[in-house]
């Protein structure tokens, strides 16, 4: 080995992975191309008369291009899902009292809830957003909906062989009485033939009409109040097939929401 050797010290590997050296390539020219139009497009969707030149603009633009050129998708931001379609379904007594009581203990309270549970599983598998809430919710306080429902059964009490059927009602006044009364005449019409009850359209009280739920929602949620059967005589479909009575009220609000026409003659007089 001659004095005049130079001995070289070979350089410490890196264990990160080294970016390849760039190289000229066609793609790579029909990607900067592609980058470039679409930074264009981008400044005249940014268009406004004292913006579309502004130095500042150009700048950040350029800058981008040249600190990634191989970019072809910009970062734009991640959209959010949309909040679906709200429905509010009031259950009658749930966290107040009991409502009716039966001799045998059974409740109203617990009729509603159930029947109330089972509309809201309904809703939902529509694709709606659904609130179920209690008798004197805090929700309710200028609550928005597309539609809100309160059900409620009848008395318990045996009167006479006619106590049996369904009831339906809106306020007696509101400021969107064209809507409310599509949705009334949808849970009419819907409950009605799912269920095979007869609708009862003189039977209405004040304690409908003037139901204190209608004074607490926004103005412009259209609502309204049902009595899907007396405790009494109607009491083996309230218990035993709260499937079938859901199905009814479900359908009636669906109608409504759908903003489905009911054919001529098929809406009995409230």
């Amino acid at each position: 080995m001659s004095d005049n050797t130079i001995l070289e010290t070979p350089a410490p590997q890196s264990h990160f992975p080294r970016s390849p050296a760039k190289r000229f390539s066609v793609w790579n020219s029909i990607q900067t191309v592609i980058s470039f139009s679409i930074l264009v497009a981008t400044l005249f969707t940014l268009w406004t008369p004292e913006n579309l030149f502004s130095n500042q603009l150009i700048e950040q633009m350029l800058l981008q291009l040249q600190n990634n050129p191989q970019q072809t998708v910009l970062n734009y931001p991640t959209p959010t899902n949309s909040t679906l379609p709200r429905i509010g379904i009031v259950s009658g007594h749930w966290g107040n009292d009991s409502g009716s009581v039966c001799k045998d203990g059974l409740t109203e309270q617990q009729v509603n809830l159930r029947i109330a549970t089972l509309v809201k599983q309904n809703l939902q598998n529509a694709g709606y957003e659904v609130d179920l809430l209690q008798e004197f919710d805090q929700r309710l306080n200028q609550y928005q909906a597309l539609a809100l429902v309160s059900i409620h059964s009848d008395s318990c009490t045996y009167t006479n062989s006619e106590a049996t059927g369904f009831k339906v009602a809106a306020a007696t006044s509101n400021t969107i009485p064209e809507k409310t009364a599509h949705l009334t005449a949808c849970l009419i019409q819907r409950y009605g033939s799912e269920t095979g009850l007869h609708f009862l359209a003189n039977s209405t009280t004040t304690d409908m009409t003037t139901y204190h739920t209608f004074d607490e929602i926004n103005s412009n949620t259209p609502a309204a109040i049902i009595e899907a059967g007396f405790l009494n005589l109607d009491r083996q479909i309230l218990t035993q097939k709260p499937d079938v009575v859901a199905k009814g009220i479900s359908d009636g609000i669906l109608c409504f929401v759908k903003n489905e026409q009911i054919p001529q003659g098929e809406i009995p007089t409230p």
